[in-house]
């Protein structure tokens, strides 16, 4: 009892160690973690971070999109997040004759902002523990009604701690977000794949957007009536800079971690999901990169897809590479054994155990799982055999970016691999027949787009045109054999299988805490805002080997290449270089005169935190948090304060590249820039 009683007072939110830098803390419990931020320089209060009765900095974040954060810099609904948040809004409105990838793009007024169907932004209204109204029995489904006010607001109840905890999130979500500017990818994307993930950075990520309302001030689709929302609270910039050791916090919505899984997850991930998925990508962008170096207009088609693919690609990269040097797994299997010692006559006997053995019943389900999602599902014209497509009145946008001949070589390349690593119990018969008639499978990806009406927008019209019977369509009766088989024997044992593993982690989670009654638990991300905290700071990456905690324009003009697409940065940034006219944006550092680019500090981050705005003690805005650095992408399972750092793109940079290199500093006159 006495075990239980310590856990559920961690549980609560009492706790009294914590470990430096590390953690993802929610806003509404910020107070608990004041005491440690003061202590490390913060300046302000937890009501300045998160408050239900007054504007708070919470009011001027939002969730950009599905998985992005942004934030508001002007009292007219001016947004800043990354480049390649917006990536796929500029590459949308991208043409060959208005490439706004190369060129950038820079509205001059209002009325030169694009809009973005179907991209929102939602901001936090609150959130609100729940936990004792779900184990009371209340519905959930009956809190989010309650919460949302006829509809008002969007609502969800996050599990924390493995359903340990239960918080209500209430959210207003903004429909008319459209584009005001963006750099040219040899300033936003610069340095491409080789760089992302990397130190030294030099990448300007960033776009700008605004949110329009209506005359209220409230939510509203599209419009031309619409006005730029005018928000709760946006962000003074600060041109000041941070010095090493100065205090910094990022706010933000991160996506995912896992900190407190077993040795079995960590395993999966690093000696098969990993493996099996970078193996997998790596032939798609060995494919698209190829067909993209030969043509401008598929380098732009396909300039999304790219990036979407590569950045979980390398990051799964550096994951692996950190795990294995912090060895991880071994590490897990150390504490595992230390705890079932210690859980001996506790209601926590066995729960290790029986992790252990449920991971192993998995593991069959899993490794299938990753390859229908990456091989199977990967090959293009799978997802346009989907009710989606089919169903579609329009498909022009369906069929804007894909090509058949790319999807071939893809779907040789997946469907050897599938045949190669998944048990004969998981492949279809369909398939296994046809492909055994074919006699290989190259013949078979020759017959299946040469007897598929769904392999363009015109192949679709003309079939519509006849009455096609698009249910006996090749392409759609492979999508139906796979589905079955996956519907069937793998998502039903792989979903069951996932449920008991979480109902043992309810348990392990609060036997953690148990274990370990002094060690402060954040909630893992889970997509929600987030505080997290640390100081400006470089690191030894290799012995003998240390990184400063900042780049300038100088390492831009180093890595400058015009024969090179990622590095080949636009004439005007070449010749302000030169001149050293940066105007009000130039700093001296190191005895030069210069502009700063990025900079390091020791902030728990993951994916979602994306776009997030990075802050002084004084909540000023100092940056946008782009990426971490390559071996700190394990952090997602395994934090470690020495050599995980977050990425920030510095906003004297942003701002020097609106002025100077766009032309937009009307944009700056709408800025409380300090």
């Amino acid at each position: 009892m006495k075990k239980l009683f310590i856990a559920l007072l961690a549980l609560a939110g009492v706790h009294t160690v914590a470990l430096a830098d590390e953690g993802m803390w929610l806003p509404c419990l910020i107070g608990e973690r004041v005491a440690d931020m003061k202590s490390k320089g913060f300046e302000l209060t937890a009501e300045d971070i998160y408050s239900i009765n007054q504007a708070s900095l919470k009011d001027a974040i939002v969730l950009f999109g599905r998985g992005c954060s942004g934030e508001l810099v002007s009292a007219e609904g001016l947004l800043l997040t990354n480049h390649h948040c917006g990536y796929g809004q500029i590459q949308r409105h991208s043409t060959v004759e208005h490439d706004y990838l190369t060129n950038g793009f820079w509205a001059m007024n209002r009325g030169e902002e694009l809009p973005n169907p179907g991209l929102t932004v939602s901001f936090l209204v609150r959130m609100e523990d729940v936990t004792e109204r779900v184990a009371a029995g209340e519905q959930v489904d009956s809190i989010k009604a309650e919460a949302s006010e006829g509809g008002k607001y969007s609502t969800s109840v996050e599990s924390l701690y493995y359903g340990n905890k239960h918080y209500l999130f209430v959210y207003q979500v903004y429909r008319d977000v459209r584009l005001v500017a963006a750099p040219p990818s040899s300033i936003g994307k610069f340095g491409g794949d080789t760089d992302n993930w990397m130190w030294p950075r030099h990448t300007g990520d960033f776009s700008v957007f605004r949110i329009y309302a209506d005359k209220n001030n409230q939510p509203a689709d599209y419009s031309k009536d619409n006005v730029p929302y005018t928000p709760k609270r946006h962000f003074t910039i600060s041109t000041q800079g941070a010095k090493e050791g100065d205090f910094t916090f990022v706010y933000g919505f991160p996506g995912t971690t896992r900190e407190y899984v077993t040795s079995d997850f960590v395993d999966y991930t690093l000696n098969h999901s990993n493996p099996a998925k970078i193996a997998l990508r790596t032939m798609r962008l060995d494919i698209i990169s190829a067909a993209q170096e030969k043509d401008v207009a598929t380098r732009i088609m396909y300039a999304s897809k790219h990036a979407s693919i590569a950045n979980a690609w390398k990051k799964w990269q550096g994951e692996s590479l950190g795990l294995a040097r912090r060895k991880t797994v071994e590490k897990k299997q150390a504490y595992e054994s230390r705890f079932v010692e210690w859980a001996k006559g506790t209601e926590y006997e066995g729960v290790v155990e029986n992790l252990h053995a449920k991971y192993a019943e998995l593991l069959p389900y899993a490794v299938t799982r990753d390859y229908y999602n990456e091989a199977i599902y990967a090959i293009e014209l799978m997802g346009l055999a989907s009710p989606r497509t089919l169903k579609a009145e329009d498909v022009e946008p369906i069929y804007k970016d894909y090509l058949p001949a790319i999807d071939r070589e893809v779907a040789v390349k997946m469907l050897r691999e599938f045949g190669d690593n998944v048990g004969a119990e998981f492949v279809p018969e369909w398939y296994a027949a046809k492909l055994n008639e074919c006699g290989s499978v190259e013949a078979f990806v020759e017959w299946l787009f040469e007897n598929s009406r769904i392999v363009s927008k015109e192949s679709v019209v003309a079939a519509r045109a006849e009455n096609y019977n698009f249910e006996e369509d090749a392409a759609v009766v492979m999508r139906k054999a796979f589905d079955e088989v996956y519907k069937n024997k793998i998502a039903p044992q792989y979903v069951a299988l996932n449920k008991e593993i979480t109902a043992l982690y309810k348990t392990y989670m609060r036997g953690q805490m148990a274990f370990e009654p002094e060690r402060n638990f954040y909630p893992d991300a889970n997509l929600t805002l987030r505080v997290a905290y640390g100081s400006v700071a470089g690191y030894e990456a290799a012995d003998g080997v240390y990184h400063l905690p900042y780049t300038t324009l100088d390492g831009i003009i180093e890595k400058d290449n015009p024969e090179i697409y990622d590095y080949d940065i636009p004439q005007s940034l070449r010749e302000i270089y030169a001149s050293k006219e940066y105007g009000r944006w130039g700093v001296e550092l190191n005895g030069h005169h210069t502009i700063p680019v990025a900079f390091l500090a020791k902030n728990h981050t993951t994916g979602g935190n994306s776009g997030s705005p990075i802050l002084n003690s004084r909540g000023e805005l100092l940056g946008i948090n782009f990426d971490r650095t390559w071996l700190s992408t394990m952090s997602d399972l395994d934090y470690d304060a020495d050599i995980c750092r977050n990425i920030s793109v510095d906003i004297r940079y942003v701002l020097f590249v609106i002025d100077k290199i766009g032309g937009a500093g009307y944009l700056l006159e709408e800025m409380d820039i300090k």
